[in-house]
């Protein structure tokens, strides 16, 4: 059995890749994921885009 990795997508890509990785992770609409992190970037006064930015760095892109 393969073991799953996260990485930034290729094709589901609008900024980093970021989002379009993640929900290609949990198997689920990378709109859903963008929309979640626009309301908790709302609900954190901004924090969340700065933890966005540190996750395209960290993740890598996908191969």
């Amino acid at each position: 059995m393969e073991q799953k990795r996260l990485y930034r997508s290729k094709v589901n890509r609008m900024v980093c890749g970021v989002c379009g990785g993640v929900a290609e992770y949990f198997n689920i609409d990378p709109t859903i994921v963008r929309l979640g992190l626009v309301l908790a970037a709302c609900l954190s006064f901004g924090t969340m885009i700065f933890g966005y930015f540190i996750a395209a760095v960290v993740i890598p892109d996908e191969k």
